[in-house]
C-alpha cells in the first residue's frame, strides 16, 4: 500500500509514527519530509501545490493521502482530490470553514445552539472599539482567519484589547487572517481537546488531551501553536465524554451536513471545561498539535482503518479504539525568540539512545537536515513524547529527556501536565 502524508511538522511525524505501525509493509511518502522522518520518501512539493500533488498522487498508484495542515484543507486539496476520484483524509475546504473562518464558526454555533462564548464579530476598527468600551474587560480578542495558532489574545485589560483589534484590523501581524476579528466573551476554567473521526453522520471520540498554549511556565506569556500536552485527563470522565458527543460534536456534524457542508475528517473542538459545562473555544478541521504526539502513542487500535473508510467515502458507524491504559505526555522545543521572530539553521544534538525510541518519542517538527547535520529550521523544532503509567511519570520522563537535547536559545516548558499532578496530589510537574 502506499500512502502519501502532507506536512512535515510533528503532527504529521507522529501520523507517520503510527500509520507505519498499522501498515509495515506500506510504502510512505511525505512532502518535503522534516530531519526525523526517516523511511519515508520525499515528495519535492508543498502542501499548498494542489494541482501538482494530487497528479503526483495519480501517476504514482497513492492509494491514501492524509492531509495534516489546515492551509491546504482550507484552500481546497479534498475537493480536488475527490474530484479525480482519489481517496483523500481531510474534509471538503466548504466544511474546513469551521477553522478557515472564526466568525462563521461562532455564527454556526449560535444558530444551532451549540455552546460557546458570546462573541461579536468586526471587520471594522471603530466598531470594535465600541464594542470593547461596551462590554469591558476581561476579553477575548481573535482574528478570524487562518494564524498558525498564534492569532488569539487573552486581554485582561481594555488596553490590552485595544491593541489586539488595532494589531489586527489596522496592522499587518497577522495578514489577512486578522482582517475580520472575533471579540468574545472570556470564559473560566480548564480547557481540553477532544478529537473525533467522522464520516460526515457518525462520530468517534478519541482520547482526550490537555494542551499549554502559552509560552511560559504557568499559563504565562503569548499564546502559541503548543508548548505541550499530555493525555489522559482526569476531568475527562466517560460521563463527561458521553456530554461533549451529545452537545457538541453529534449537533456540530449534524449542523454542517444540514447546512450542506458534510465535514468526513477529524474534527478537533477546542473546549472550556467552565462551571456550566463544555463550551466550544474553537474548532479545527485537522489533528492537533502537540496534542496528535500524545494521543497516538496511546491509541492501541489501528489508526489506518477508519481514516481509509472516511477517506474513500464509508461509514464509521460502530467503530470502536482501544487505548493502552498509561498516560503520555509531550515537552516541545522551541526556538529562541518563538512565538516571535527566530533564528534557523542552529545545529541540534539528539543523544542516540533518545533516537532510538521506546518510552520515549522525539518528534521532529521545525528540523532539516543538511550535510549529514540536523539543524533548526523553525519555531518549533521538536516533541518530545514520553509513556509511563501516569502523567507525573510521564511528565518527568519527558522533561529529563528534553532536557538532554541541545541547541543554541533551546527554550521549553518544564511543567507540562501540571494540573493533573496537582489534582493527583503530586504537587507541579
Amino acid at each position: 500500500m502506499k500512502i502519501l502524508i502532507v506536512g512535515n511538522g510533528g503532527r504529521e511525524h507522529a501520523l507517520l509514527w503510527k500509520l507505519r505501525r498499522d501498515a509495515p509493509g506500506a510504502e510512505f511518502f511525505v512532502t518535503n519530509p522534516n530531519g526525523g522522518m526517516r523511511g519515508a520518501t520525499a515528495v519535492p512539493l508543498a502542501p499548498g501545490e494542489i494541482q501538482a500533488l494530487a497528479a503526483w498522487v495519480q501517476a504514482n498508484g497513492v492509494e491514501l493521502t492524509v492531509v495534516g495542515p489546515e492551509a491546504p484543507l482550507a484552500a481546497g486539496i479534498a475537493d480536488h482530490f475527490a474530484d479525480r476520484g482519489l481517496a483523500v483524509f481531510g474534509p471538503c475546504k466548504a466544511a474546513a470553514e469551521i477553522e478557515s473562518s472564526k466568525s462563521f464558526a461562532k455564527a454556526l454555533m449560535k444558530r444551532h445552539g451549540i455552546p460557546t462564548a458570546g462573541f461579536r464579530a468586526f471587520d471594522q476598527l471603530p466598531e470594535a472599539e465600541a464594542y470593547l468600551r461596551e462590554v469591558g474587560a476581561p476579553v477575548v480578542v481573535k482574528a478570524s482567519g487562518l494564524a498558525a495558532g498564534k492569532g488569539v489574545v487573552v486581554c485582561e485589560t481594555l488596553d490590552q484589547a485595544f491593541t489586539a483589534v488595532r494589531d489586527m484590523l489596522g496592522g499587518t501581524a497577522y495578514g489577512t487572517a486578522g482582517a475580520e476579528v472575533v471579540i468574545e466573551e472570556f470564559m473560566r476554567g480548564e480547557e481540553l481537546s477532544v478529537f473525533a473521526l467522522t464520516d460526515g453522520t457518525d462520530v468517534v471520540a478519541m482520547l482526550p488531551a490537555q494542551d499549554h498554549k502559552r509560552i511560559g511556565e504557568g499559563e504565562t506569556g503569548p499564546n502559541t501553536g503548543g508548548m505541550g500536552a499530555y493525555a489522559p485527563v482526569s476531568l475527562a470522565t466517560p460521563e463527561l465524554i458521553e456530554r461533549i458527543e451529545r452537545d457538541i460534536l453529534r449537533p456540530t456534524v449534524a449542523a454542517m451536513a444540514e447546512e450542506g457542508r458534510p465535514f468526513r475528517g477529524l474534527l478537533y473542538a477546542g473546549l472550556m471545561l467552565t462551571e456550566s459545562g463544555p463550551r466550544v473555544v474553537e474548532f479545527n478541521c485537522r489533528f492537533g498539535d502537540p496534542e496528535t504526539q500524545v494521543v497516538l502513542p496511546l491509541l492501541r487500535s489501528s489508526l489506518l482503518e477508519p481514516l481509509l473508510e472516511i477517506a474513500r467515502g464509508g461509514s464509521i458507524a460502530g467503530a470502536r479504539l482501544e487505548w493502552d491504559p498509561g498516560a503520555a505526555a509531550t515537552t516541545v522545543l522551541a526556538s529562541a525568540g518563538y512565538p516571535g521572530d527566530y533564528a534557523s539553521g542552529l545545529p541540534v544534538t539528539i543523544p542516540a539512545a533518545l533516537e532510538a525510541g521506546g518510552d520515549v518519542i522525539v518528534f521532529h517538527a521545525g528540523t532539516r537536515g543538511e550535510d549529514g547535520a540536523l539543524l533548526t529550521a523553525g519555531g518549533r523544532v521538536l516533541a518530545v513524547t514520553a509513556l509511563a503509567p501516569t502523567v507525573a511519570a510521564a511528565a518527568r520522563r519527558s522533561r529529563e529527556a528534553a532536557e538532554r537535547i541541545a541547541f543554541e536559545g533551546k527554550q521549553l516548558r518544564r511543567d507540562i501536565g501540571w494540573r493533573e499532578v496537582a489534582r493527583a496530589g503530586g504537587g507541579r510537574a
